[in-house]
This record gives structure tokens, C-alpha cells and sequence, in this order.
């Protein structure tokens, strides 16, 4: 299919038929072509793959401390989550934000919000504090920087539009030398960018041809110069997906993983790589005066079996369009449905969708996984190199795409409910799909320009006392759940189950484990695991949006993968630990956002956005902290449990800046942690 010349969208324009098409190309897997010389060198000293809020958090330390960083983002927003994954609304725990207890850069965050907008929930949404418009995010994140920038004396080297191509990485494997990015912009009459949905330009991105749509600069990524000498530099991955720890081909984990007296609530005795969280495309809607006419896309009846409200509770337009409402001009009447309270829908009033039986994608097989595994990027050649295309299968984003407009189809104009069955869905015409470069999501097509991912690529720490195979924080560590239910004494094994109980018994750990307290009348420890090398801090239910049975997801009666949710519920407020940051093999790698080293489970908990930003701040100020002190970040931790000197000074420096490590009164003698919620 060739590209318009010329694509015309208002803010309030329909599924456009065109753009609908362009899904209906075939997809076509091509290698890329052997690399052309670099059009320019840029020097960094700290290099971030990945704009989205845990990269901007660690530029924004970086800078601060007067670093040279280097930000790469594959969108042209910076804030992820809250700017071009399009979910605006803040995820946050009720004590955690009562106290705002949160880093320094999180909380100008939020400070700026309410200063722009004059409050903080611009959107009267139900599901957060905080909801809001998408481009105002990633503006704010950009003055952020910039003033970060000035403050610190930091240089910052913005690559919007930018992708990692290829990595040099020394002969040892211990260091990366260089890397190769590509940065597009629209090629001579070609439509602007944002113009196309992301599974149509995603592959070209990652070319190093120019293409009928793209113009590309080979940029070449190195460590700066000091006095004739190449200072050390360090690279953080904070993509979204893992995509350096792939490409880099460190040790890493995907989905499930296998049942344990650490994850005993999985849903597999063996580890499952392609079962993980679904991913969303989001997109806006805005509520009209009149009646508006709706499109059916041509696939909608594939997708239409899908679709739910999901509970009855939920059940209501008025409860669904409220609950990531991003805008609201003029205050509704307050009304009630399901024990929620909210103020109805009125004209200009724009909703964000995000619903788990509704734009979710979510795959789970072989067949239609997003993420390819180690196997899958060899078998596709994406390992060798000039072959990374980015690593993602360009088919399922495609068809999450498809499945969010037939969504907003079904919210408007369906009649069906897959889960409640006839009578349920009302149909809701007073409505409009928002798209255009100038809508909420910044897109001609109107979906978020990068679809909202809640799992990716998880790293395996480096082998540390008590996990000789690899660091990893696990569901034990931070769930809240009552392992005294019967589920885990019939299903676990004895000797598994008794040490579930011992890793659970905090002090009476030794008692139980020698036999000297009988398994069923020891404690439980009723907060998260306190690690010695705590950088940050977290807090957030585990929560699932688990992957379906069956291939297609979105195939009639398909059920979500039995037993997923088990490990789902509240959980305890959480430290990272700054192992799960380190990964093996590379010295210079840092990594950050939701590819550091936790388990399927606990990474339902680590991956929202307060968390997103400590990882971030402790990833920019580590690096920072290693550079001034010639000392590499496993270096910080490798002597544990032993005294770590130079680590409690890196924690000490974290702290005084402004950045927590741990909650308050945390101490393996405290037990009151059932306040917090």
C-alpha cells in the first residue's frame, strides 16, 4: 500500500477508512541491510534507550549530577506511560500518596501537573488522583529536563524519533564500546510521522535504508572524551520491552516462571516464556451533544467476540467512560453504579480507554507472542548483526490495533458481552473517536503511538548469596497473600511448602527450617523483604491482565490462562534492590523500568508509574556515582551480606537528594505494615 501524499484529520475525526486499510497489508519479515557509515558521532556519558518515564528519570539525575546524557526514544514524546503509551492517569496507593512519599523528580511531576492545569484531575477520573492529557505530559517532562539540565550543568542530547540498531561490545563481553542508532524522520513528500499506526512503520524504523516514508541518520553513540582519554560511560536500558538486554544477549527471563517456594502461586510447574501481560493500544473518545454516525471496521466481527463489560458491577457506559476520563470541561451530575462514585459524561468530555475486555491484546502462545524470545530472534536472525528489528512480532501489534478500534465500535455501537451475555451492552451513539495530529494521542490514526506495555524482558541478576543461580525478587517477597489457604499445602510439594513457610517466618526463618517449630504454627512476617542494597522504592497491588488460553486471544469462548490470577491482590510497599538492576556478563549496563530482575509475579508490581521513576532515579545516579568514583555498580555489591562501604555512601547520597530507599520505620523488627495500603 503507498503512502498518501497528504492526510487530513481533526482532533474530532472518525476512523478514517484509509487508515483502517492500512492493517490489511500482508506482513513481510525482511533482514536488514548491511550497515552505511555513522552521518555523525555523538559523545555521551550516560546513554538511555527508552523515553518513557523510567529513562527521563534517570536523565533527569544524570543531569543534575553534570552528566553529558544521551536519551533515545523510538516515539517523539518523552514520558511513556503518561505521553505515548496514552495512559495518563497515575497509578498510585492511597497511603503512599496521603504521605507523598515519593522521589523528588516524581513529586515535581506531579506538582507540575496540578500548576498547569490549575488541579491535579483535570479529567474528574474515578481511577486515580491525577488524569490528564498525554501531550501535556510529555511537555512538562520536556521542561523538566531542560531545567534539570541548567541546574545540574548537565548536557542533554535528545534523539526523539531514535532507535539502537547495533551494539560493539568488547572482545571480553564485559563492556560496550559503542552503539548505532537510527533516527527517521519523513522522507521528501511522504506523510509527517505519527501519520501510520506503529505495527506499519515499526520494521522500517529499524532499517538502515531510507524508505519511501523514512529518511534515516546513522548516528553513532560513544563515550566521551576527557583530555585525550575515553572516559567510562555507562548504557541504561530502559525500553520498554528489554530491548538491550536481547540484543546484548544477557541472561533474561520472559512470562511465567516456574512454581516455587519463591513464586507459589504460579500458574505453571515449568516456566512458560510466552504467557505475558497483555499490552494495550489506547485511544480517546469524546462525548458529544448529538448522536454521531459509527464506521464498523472491516474486521470488527473478528474481535467482537471478545468484548465485555467483565463484571456486572462494571457494567455501565457512564462508570467505563469515567474511569480514565483525561478531560472534563464542565462537571456532570454525581451519580453512583457498583458502589463507585463518579460525575457523568457531558459533552467535550474525553475519555482515554484502556480495558482488560476491551483494547487488551493479549496473547499466549508460540504462535502470536509479542515479545520473541532468545529461540524466536534467532530463528528470525534478529541476533545476528545488522538484524535487530526491534524484536516484537509486527503482527500481533497489528492486530492490536485492529482490536482497539473494533473496541471503540463495540463501547458506541455493540450489543454483545461475552462475559454477561445478551441484554447488558446498551448501545451509546452520543460519541466520537478522536483522532488527528493535534488529538490527545498525537496520531492521525488516533491510537497511542506505542502501545502500553506492562511486561517485557526480565532480567536475571548476578549470582548473590541465597540465589547462587541468579538474583531475583520474587512474589514472596512483597505479596500480601494468606499462605496458610490450602491451595499451597495440597499443591506444593512437602518440602517445597515447609520452605515457603520458613522464607515467610522472618525470625522464626531458622526454627522452622531445622524442624524445631512445627510448619503450620509458625509466624508469617507481615511486611515485604528488606534488602541491604535497597535504591528505591515501590508500591502497587499485583495486577494481572493474563494472557489467553487459546490462539487467536480474541477467538470466541477463549479464557484467560487458568490460574494467572492466583498471584494477583495487595501487596506489601517495596524496595528495589539494586542487584535486580546489574545484569551479568556486562560491566556498563544498567538496567531499568520493568526489565530489572523480578519474577512474573512481583513485576505486576513493579511496573507502574511512581516506580518506573525511582528505578529511573537510581539508574541515572548510579551511573553518575560510578563514573565519579571509578567503581562499576556490581562492584557496589558483590562483597553482600558483608559491610558494603561505598554502598551505604551511594544510598546516603540517594537519600540526601531526595530519593527514598526504604518507607519509614522499615526494620526487620517492625511487623506493622498492615496500615499501609
Amino acid at each position: 500500500m503507498k503512502c498518501r501524499r497528504k492526510v487530513a484529520f481533526s482532533p474530532k475525526s472518525l476512523i478514517s477508512f484509509s487508515v483502517v486499510s492500512a492493517f490489511l497489508a500482508p506482513y513481510t519479515a525482511v533482514i536488514a541491510a548491511p550497515p552505511r557509515n555513522p552521518d555523525k558521532t555523538i559523545n555521551c556519558e550516560i546513554l538511555v534507550v527508552g523515553g518513557g518515564l523510567s529513562g527521563v528519570a534517570t536523565a533527569y539525575e544524570g543531569l543534575l549530577a553534570g552528566q553529558t546524557v544521551c536519551l533515545t526514544e523510538i516515539t517523539d514524546w518523552l514520558g511513556g506511560q503518561i505521553s505515548a503509551q496514552g495512559t495518563s492517569a497515575l497509578d498510585e496507593r492511597p497511603t503512599q500518596r496521603s504521605r507523598q512519599f515519593y522521589s523528588r523528580g516524581y513529586l515535581e511531576l506531579r506538582n507540575r501537573i496540578q500548576k498547569k492545569y490549575g488541579q491535579l484531575n483535570p479529567g474528574d477520573c474515578w481511577v486515580s488522583d491525577s488524569c490528564f492529557l498525554p501531550r501535556d505530559a510529555h511537555n512538562v517532562l520536556v521542561q523538566m529536563l531542560k531545567d534539570a539540565e541548567k541546574k545540574g550543568r548537565g548536557k542533554l542530547e535528545w534523539l526523539a524519533n531514535t532507535v539502537i540498531k547495533d551494539l560493539e561490545i568488547s572482545a571480553d563481553g564485559k563492556i560496550i564500546n559503542s552503539a548505532i542508532a537510527i533516527q527517521h524522520q519523513p522522507a521528501p513528500n511522504a506523510p509527517p510521522l505519527n501519520t501510520f499506526p506503529l505495527s506499519q512503520s515499526i520494521e522500517d524504523a529499524y532499517r538502515y535504508e531510507n524508505s519511501s516514508r523514512f529518511r534515516k541518520n546513522i548516528i553513532r553513540l560513544v563515550p566521551k572524551q576527557s583530555q585525550g582519554k575515553t572516559s567510562n560511560w555507562y548504557v541504561v536500558d530502559a525500553s520498554e520491552t528489554g530491548e538491550i538486554i536481547a540484543l546484548a544477549d544477557v541472561p533474561y527471563r520472559l512470562g511465567i516462571d516456574a512454581r516455587s517456594y519463591l513464586e507459589p502461586s504460579s500458574s505453571s510447574a515449568s516456566n512458560d516464556p510466552y504467557c505475558t501481560q497483555g499490552f494495550t493500544y489506547t485511544f480517546a473518545m469524546e462525548a458529544t451533544k448529538d448522536a454521531q454516525p459509527q464506521t464498523m471496521p472491516p474486521f470488527y466481527l473478528q474481535y467482537s467476540p471478545y468484548f465485555s463489560y467483565e463484571l456486572k458491577r462494571l457494567a455501565n457506559f457512564g462508570l467505563v467512560f469515567t474511569y480514565r476520563r483525561i478531560w472534563s470541561p464542565t462537571k456532570g451530575q454525581s451519580t453512583n453504579f457498583g458502589g463507585v462514585n463518579f460525575t457523568a459524561p457531558t459533552p467535550g468530555d474525553i475519555s482515554m480507554q484502556n480495558w482488560t475486555w476491551g483494547n487488551d491484546y493479549r496473547p499466549g502462545t508460540a504462535a502470536d507472542n509479542l515479545i520473541y524470545t532468545r529461540q524466536q530472534l534467532q530463528s528470525t536472525r534478529q541476533l545476528q548483526p545488522g538484524g535487530w528489528l526491534g524484536g516484537l512480532r509486527t503482527q500481533s501489534l497489528r492486530k492490536a490495533e485492529e482490536k482497539a478500534f473494533s473496541y471503540y465500535y463495540w463501547l458506541v455501537a455493540g450489543t454483545t458481552d461475552s462475559q454477561l451475555g445478551p441484554g447488558v451492552k446498551q448501545q451509546q451513539t452520543n460519541n466520537r473517536f478522536v483522532a488527528g495530529l493535534d488529538s490527545p494521542m498525537g496520531t492521525a490514526h488516533g491510537l497511542s503511538k506505542y502501545p502500553y506495555m506492562r511486561e517485557g524482558r526480565r532480567i536475571i541478576g548476578r549470582p548473590s548469596w541465597g540465589q547462587p543461580t541468579g538474583f531475583m525478587i520474587w512474589e514472596i517477597d512483597i505479596s500480601r497473600r494468606n499462605y496458610n489457604d490450602q491451595y499451597y499445602s495440597k499443591t506444593l510439594p512437602a518440602n517445597m511448602y515447609r520452605q515457603l513457610r520458613a522464607a515467610l517466618a522472618g525470625l522464626e526463618a531458622v526454627s522452622v527450617i531445622t524442624g524445631q517449630k512445627p510448619v503450620d504454627q509458625a509466624m508469617r512476617r507481615t511486611r515485604s523483604t528488606i534488602f541491604p542494597d535497597a535504591v528505591g522504592i515501590g508500591h502497587y497491588a499485583i495486577d494481572f491482565h493474563p494472557c489467553m488460553e487459546k490462539s487467536p486471544p480474541e477467538a470466541p469462548g477463549n479464557r484467560e490462562r487458568a490460574g494467572e490470577r492466583r498471584g494477583a491482590g495487595q501487596a506489601y510497599p517495596f524496595q528495589i534492590a539494586l542487584r535486580a538492576m546489574i545484569p551479568q556478563k556486562i560491566d556498563n549496563l544498567i538496567v531499568g523500568g520493568k526489565s530489572i530482575a523480578t519474577s512474573h509475579i512481583a513485576a505486576a508490581a513493579y511496573r507502574v508509574h511512581s516506580f518506573e521513576w525511582s528505578v529511573g532515579a537510581a539508574a541515572g545516579t548510579v551511573a553518575a556515582f560510578a563514573r565519579k568514583n571509578a567503581v562499576a555498580p556490581y562492584q557496589l555489591v558483590d562483597d553482600l551480606p558483608k559491610a558494603e562501604p561505598q554502598l551505604q555512601a551511594f544510598k546516603r547520597l540517594l537519600e540526601q537528594n531526595g530519593n527514598p530507599t526504604a518507607f519509614p520505620d522499615t526494620s526487620i523488627f517492625n511487623q506493622n505494615w498492615e496500615d499501609w495500603r
